[in-house]
């Protein structure tokens, strides 16, 4: 997906907030939450999100969708990751 194209899609899905989010290379965060919905486009790098003991490689053009309060686990790619995420 177009960086421009997922703006657009944000702003009709009411998604206010947008930043970009940036994560080192080999990292990781346990199992935690959010307050608020994501849902993000990665646009450099690898992301993999584990949600109920199943994980998901995430590359870049694809977009990934967590619902507020999800408990996921994240870990970022050889050469970190960059997406830019909308929250509500």
């Amino acid at each position: 997906m177009e960086q421009q194209e997922f703006i657009d899609g944000l702003a009709r899905e009411a998604f206010l907030e947008t930043v970009t989010v940036e994560r080192e290379a080999d990292g990781f965060l346990d199992t935690h939450v959010h307050p608020f919905e994501a849902k993000a486009l990665i646009l450099t790098g690898q992301l993999t999100i584990s949600v109920d003991d199943v994980e998901r490689l995430y590359q870049p053009g694809e977009v990934f969708h967590l619902a507020a309060n999800q408990p996921h686990a994240e870990r970022y790619g050889p050469q970190g990751v960059s997406y830019l995420v909308g929250r509500k």
